[in-house]
């Protein structure tokens, strides 16, 4: 199997008409962070909510008949899980998928939705995966891997082909990587297409980052723990065909921190008005972990959007402490009738909104006659929240660690 500019560009011909052509969205709030033009590219936007229906599409396109015939299997947690149920339905093809039992619902849902049967088993996509090559071994269905095949590189290729054109002076693309097809992909479609002057850069996940020590070792080094709310790109393993790719093609991987990932995301639903998930906002977290170090202009590639809502809630939450927009403080004041009045009034007259409320009696180290009271308040950023400690301070509260 031949994958060069022209296996690319077959394949984006076999994948007109069965994905869309997402669009590149220019940022003013990235491109102040960073110091120069930053778009984003809008696979978030994409046919089942994410780039995984490329390659997908195209490595069971290419199934024999009798391949076909017997099905296909896949494992994922979510992304590439709605990718395989999706083209399945497109070439009426049978699949079954394995998804981690804590797959988050609304991709389950998704997933069967798009036709495909789906089966909870392990903990991570590397247990589910050993499940579905043992469906595949047992009954002859083909298994698609998330990532390891050639085909499926093909298929994301397309994405550089698509950002070739849409912004042909790009210099920088920042890419999110779990397994690496979509990093190996596009990097080599825009170094064909406009030359090793741009540089492509994958980013991972502090809690689950495979590549740096895999790449540094010159082989696939498999992690023994992983902890990340970005599930989409928490992969053990990296692949052996998108690596081999990668270490050529690829400039760095670099890796950003769940508070990164977070505020990522609360920027992109306040200032782009765009609902990505964590997995999709890494790219973005990096841009914001190293402003003014890219050349630009900068393409940030958002890879999906299929995020649970409730999840979605509570990261947007962490976002915002981690961005300094909530404050959780504890003062120590005498038990008395109007103190908790007296406290509320003064961070309203500072204009903290106060959002829950805790009054505690019964501490060890309270006196008799004090009370501890801890209160969360909305702020309006890091500034606010240093001005409202300091006025408490000055104004007689005494006020503890949170």
């Amino acid at each position: 199997m031949t994958f060069d500019i022209e296996a690319i560009r077959v394949a984006a011909g076999e994948l007109r008409g069965v994905v869309q052509r997402t669009p590149v969205e220019y940022s003013g709030a990235l491109s102040a962070i960073a110091g120069t033009d930053v778009w984003l590219k809008c696979e978030n936007l994409q046919t089942g909510g994410s780039f995984k229906i490329r390659g997908a599409y195209i490595r069971m396109s290419r199934l024999t008949a009798e391949q076909k015939a017997a099905g296909v299997v896949a494992a994922s947690a979510g992304n590439h899980a709605q990718g395989v149920a999706l083209a399945a339905r497109l070439l009426g093809i049978d699949s079954i998928v394995y998804m981690p039992i804590g797959a988050a619902l609304p991709k389950v849902a998704a997933t069967r939705g798009y036709g495909a049967q789906v089966r909870l088993h392990g903990t991570s996509v590397e247990e589910a995966l050993v499940e579905a090559r043992a469906e595949a071994e047992r009954t002859g269905r083909v298994l698609i891997h998330p990532f390891d095949h050639v085909d499926i590189v093909t298929g994301q290729a397309t994405i550089g082909l698509e950002i070739a054109e849409q912004v042909p002076d790009v210099r920088t693309v920042l890419v999110p990587t779990g397994g690496g097809g979509l990093l190996a992909g596009v990097a080599t479609a825009l170094h064909a297409q406009i030359g090793t002057q741009v540089e492509v850069i994958g980013v991972q996940a502090e809690g689950a980052a495979a590549y740096p020590a895999s790449l540094a070792a010159g082989h696939p080094v498999a992690l023994t723990s992983m902890s990340t709310m970005a599930d989409g790109i928490a992969i053990g393993c990296p692949g052996q065909v998108p690596m081999d790719i990668i270490a050529h093609e690829v400039h760095r991987v670099e890796t950003v921190t769940e508070e990164a990932l977070s505020q990522a995301l609360l920027l992109l639903a306040e200032r782009a008005k765009l609902v990505v998930e964590p997995s999709g906002a890494a790219g973005v977290a990096d841009l914001l972990t190293r402003p003014g170090t890219f050349a630009g202009p900068i393409v940030v590639i958002l890879s999906g959007g299929n995020i649970d809502p409730l999840v979605l809630m509570r990261v947007l939450q962490h976002g915002m402490v981690a961005a300094g927009r909530y404050l959780q403080v504890k003062v120590r004041v005498r038990d008395t009738p109007g103190a908790l009045a007296g406290l509320l009034r003064d961070l309203a007259a500072m204009g903290a909104n106060v959002l829950t409320v805790a009054h505690v009696r019964t501490a060890a180290d309270l006196a008799v006659d004090e009370v501890d009271i801890a209160v969360e308040c909305e702020t309006k950023g890091a500034e606010h929240c240093s001005s409202v400690l300091r006025t408490l301070d000055h104004g007689g509260y005494t006020v503890l660690p949170a």
